[in-house]
């Protein structure tokens, strides 16, 4: 559990390296929270509705999709607010563990605003794509052994500070 909150203890620090298992141990935090959120945000529509009128003869005519009151408004406003604060609470954070990971690999991390930044230019951001399979696999490998241009290893047993 250290592993998933430590990024957010490190909230605005670009600075120094990451270990695999933080930056992996938060993408799955991020994902678990934002899994259950989104759930609670579809948990308002009408399902039975929905699929009972998807599931008319093809020859009938056509059945509109049903109203939704204002519970499930109110469910799918709370599910959507909760997950855009959290969205907007762990933005800096997941930019900079991704920053830490490839300080840890010896890359700068403008290599990471490259790659956002190529996926807004069209025809660019096909290219951009190649890039981010090559940005993934960068996030699997080990980091680099012993201490590089961005600080020592965090892998090192010696060094005390590494859940401060």
């Amino acid at each position: 559990m250290e592993w998933m909150i430590l990024p957010l203890k490190r909230y605005f620090d670009f600075a120094g390296r990451s270990r695999r298992m933080e930056f992996w141990m938060f993408q799955l935090l991020n994902f678990a929270v934002s899994a259950v959120l989104i759930g609670v945000l579809f948990a308002g529509l009408p399902w039975a509705a929905l699929f009972e009128s998807m599931g008319a003869d093809p020859g009938a005519p056509p059945v509109t999709p049903p109203d939704l009151d204002m519970a499930n408004w109110i469910i799918i406003g709370i599910g959507g607010t909760l997950y855009f604060i959290w969205w907007l609470g762990t933005l800096i954070p997941m930019i900079a563990v991704t920053v830490r990971r490839l300080h840890d690999r010896d890359l700068s991390g403008w290599w990471y605003g490259g790659l956002i930044i190529a996926g807004f230019i069209p025809l660019v951001n096909i290219l951009a794509m190649i890039g981010w399979l090559v940005f993934l696999v960068f996030m699997f490998l080990p980091g680099t052994d012993g201490p590089n241009r961005f600080g020592p290893n965090p892998k090192d047993p010696g060094q005390t500070t590494v859940f401060e």
